[in-house]
């Protein structure tokens, strides 16, 4: 089983540098790394085309803005059927040993999706659930869009990822486009809920926490827009109404519960944008989108 590694990027290209170095001697030649470039194309491009001259098996196009146009947009472009889907970030950096271990978990020819752990600068961003656990809509949560894996013909069938979601998109809910794309495959394939494979917690990618490298007003601009995605995602996918209150009610401990750079203050920007995607309306915020950099 190959695998497919699709990449939206706004043109970082220090980063894909440690991205595509990283995964080099890791990958063969029928998986397929695609750059989907949103800003820099040209350098994109020839960074490509460097490593690709070297054996890599990475091409570069382009899109319009928006993450999961980015990835929706890559994943078209792929030119085998039967291959399993990684979503990395540009910042994202596969340790040695990881594309392996990865590998050696989809080969079943029943596998359809699963999830690994994804890690920061400050160590896991989320605990996953034992091997064999039944993925539901509780738990799901646990898998962010850097550690899904897929099949493409799930993918396919449930039409990708929702373009009016997730960082760059031309909404206010700039996040929980990953959630929301295995919550519709569950309600797509049912079987998926036993069929789903949690990978053991110390095969991870690294990258970077939500507010690394970010200014003040920078970062608590992101965690609104993050608050109103995941509130936004609770809403349409009818988690109880209790438990949408305690979700946005819980925002204000962000800054409590969350390691530096966050703070305090932080928690009110994250419980403001989890009340505007519950309610499904913003309010007074200028600038929608989660990052512009």
């Amino acid at each position: 089983m190959h695998l497919g590694f699709i990449v939206t990027t706004l043109g970082r290209i220090d980063a894909l540098r440690a991205l595509l170095t990283s995964l080099e001697p890791q990958v063969d030649s029928g998986d397929r790394i695609v750059l989907v470039a949103q800003q820099n194309a040209e350098e994109v491009t020839a960074l490509a085309a460097e490593f690709s001259a070297r054996g890599v098996p990475v091409v570069a196009t382009t899109s319009a803005r928006g993450a999961s146009r980015g990835r929706n947009t890559g994943v078209a472009s792929v030119d085998i059927e039967d291959i399993v889907l990684l979503f990395p970030n540009d910042n994202t950096v596969f340790p040695t040993g990881t594309v392996p271990a990865v590998r050696a978990h989809v080969q079943s020819p029943d596998f359809l999706a699963g999830g690994f752990t994804s890690w920061d600068e400050r160590g896991p961003k989320t605990t996953l659930p034992p091997a064999g656990t039944p993925l539901d809509r509780w738990n799901v949560w646990t898998v962010i869009e850097m550690g899904i894996l897929m099949r493409r013909e799930l993918f396919d069938q449930v039409g990708g990822f929702d373009e009016t979601i997730g960082p760059g998109a031309t909404t206010p809910w700039q996040v929980a486009e990953g959630t929301d794309l295995l919550l519709r495959a569950l309600a797509a394939r049912p079987d998926l809920e036993s069929r789903f494979v949690w990978l053991p917690r110390d095969v991870h990618v690294d990258g970077i926490s939500t507010g690394f490298g970010l200014t003040v007003s920078e970062r608590r601009r992101k965690l609104r827009a993050y608050g109103r995605g995941t509130g936004r995602a609770v809403t349409l996918h009818r988690y109880p109404l209790w438990w949408r209150a305690a979700f946005v009610g819980a925002g204000l401990l962000y800054g409590v519960r969350n390691p530096s750079p966050i703070t305090i203050g932080d928690g009110w920007p994250m419980f403001l944008g989890r009340l505007e995607g519950v309610l499904g309306r913003t309010f007074g915020q200028r600038r929608m989108v989660s990052t512009t950099r």
